[in-house]
């Protein structure tokens, strides 16, 4: 309901369509989807479709069919083999399904991987992780990190639902004001936290007062959960029970610096109070579900443009303070600072920890230098890692630059193609779980994209 859409299950429903279909025939309807979805510019503001699908564990022929041919038309590119920006195609990780050599999608993990050291996607969803096995391989991401599965008021789908609304703790403003007091911190955290929980009921109140004709798509075409009994004047609140109502949280690490002197990267002490911190904010939104009967859930915010709000509004109340308020951006959720020189699988393992206590969403990635297409080797490292320390999702980051000019593919540091010297060059990078090019980020984001460094195995 916030515009970006996840299609829970591509390769499991699109395999009725291509049970009489060839191998070239599937690949032309993946290749005309992937293009159709980069140009498509029907989304507000112009823009194309913000858009997610998740695959990678049916075994079927049809299904496998389905998957080899979108992740090898994404691997084709656009014309002249520039680098799509959508889908997001998010590859399901099983044991006993893709994750070993014996399995039968082995050989889809393993074009995946190939495709991800390529093109930056398919990113990786681990359905083996502790908070998700329980769900077999039923859960599924958006793009944003977003996660919808169990349900208080009906089935623990993924299907037909979605977040409601969601807002974001200012974790640095908090710490900034307890004055490293952990009792007062704890005491202007719970006071936040009981704001946003009463403001995210409110707006469900104000949400739920809608009617099925007011919205003709999601309800009117009965896509919504339970919205198959609704009429057109009836109101929606029967079927958004079924959706997520979300608080997120950003600057964790800079809310440590604030508390501590340290971040969790730089301090084991530092990284048991992050923990603690997000385990108490977790512990109050499953208080909130009881409360309410509704599904609250805790969210590892994607901050684009509150990454540089709410830290120009604190350095103008409490001015620079070294290693909270003096940079551009506040660092996105539980993530170790994007400038702070730490090895991947370090890193990796010190975010795995939170992954558990954001059930509305989550994700890690590690910075390398260029896309790995000849170290494929380090790719599923990295995979193999994150699914070790318990991640839900997961992914790779690099440089991928177009020359729109002379069709140059790869890193180019300079200003100008070193090919053709044309500066018109198309620069993709994941800004949190999309992908964009550089010239749609706002001020704060190019700022933490020049902080970001190579994380070294």
């Amino acid at each position: 309901m916030h515009g970006g859409q996840s299609f829970a299950f591509f390769d499991r429903d699109m395999a009725p369509f291509v049970e009489n279909a060839g191998d070239e025939e599937t690949y032309q309807a993946m290749e005309a989807l992937v293009y159709n979805l980069n140009s498509m510019h029907s989304r507000a503001g112009a823009q194309v479709p913000f858009s997610s699908l998740n695959l990678g564990t049916e075994t079927s022929e049809a299904a496998r069919r389905v998957t080899r041919n979108l992740i090898l038309a994404y691997e084709a590119g656009l014309g002249r083999s520039e680098n799509p920006i959508f889908p997001n195609i998010i590859f399901r990780v099983k044991e006993g399904v893709n994750f070993n050599p014996e399995d039968p999608n082995y050989d889809l993990f393993k074009l995946a991987l190939r495709v991800a050291a390529k093109r930056l996607n398919p990113t990786f969803s681990f359905m083996d992780s502790s908070f998700n096995k329980e769900w077999g391989d039923q859960v599924s991401y958006m793009g944003c990190r977003s996660r919808v599965m169990a349900n208080r008021r009906g089935s623990a789908v993924t299907d037909g639902r979605g977040n409601l609304s969601f807002t974001t703790i200012n974790l640095p403003r908090a710490a900034i004001k307890a004055e490293r007091d952990m009792k007062q911190f704890y005491h202007l955290l719970d006071r936040v936290i009981d704001l946003a929980i009463s403001q995210l009921n409110h707006r469900f109140e104000v949400q739920s007062k809608l009617k099925v004709k007011d919205m003709p798509f999601v309800m009117g075409q009965k896509l919504y959960l339970n919205s198959e009994h609704l009429g057109g004047c009836d109101p929606i609140r029967d079927a958004i029970v079924n959706g997520t109502l979300t608080m997120g949280f950003i600057g964790l690490a800079e809310a440590l610096v604030a508390l501590t002197g340290r971040h969790h990267g730089q301090d084991k002490d530092s990284h048991a109070l992050g923990r603690e911190i997000v385990a108490h904010m977790r512990r109050r939104i499953d208080q909130a579900c009881g409360d309410f009967d509704l599904n609250y859930t805790l969210l590892a915010t994607p901050a684009e443009g509150l990454s540089g709000r709410f830290i120009a509004m604190d350095r103008r109340e409490y001015g620079i303070i070294p290693g909270v308020t003096d940079k551009e951006y506040y660092t996105n959720s539980f993530h170790v600072p994007v400038d702070y020189p730490i090895p991947s699988f370090e890193k990796i393992g010190l975010e795995g920890v939170y992954h558990t206590y954001c059930n509305a969403g989550h994700i890690s990635y590690v910075e390398m230098d260029a896309p790995p297409v000849h170290n494929p080797e380090a790719m599923e490292a990295v995979v193999r890692h994150m699914h070790k320390n318990d991640m839900g999702y997961g992914a790779v980051n690099f440089p991928v630059d177009f020359c729109t000019g002379c069709s140059t593919l790869g890193v180019i540091n300079e200003e100008a193609c070193p090919s053709c010297g044309s500066t018109a060059i198309r620069r993709v990078r994941r800004i949190t779980g999309y992908l964009s090019t550089v010239d749609r980020f706002n001020d704060s984001k190019v700022a933490e994209l020049k902080d970001r460094i190579i994380h070294d195995f």
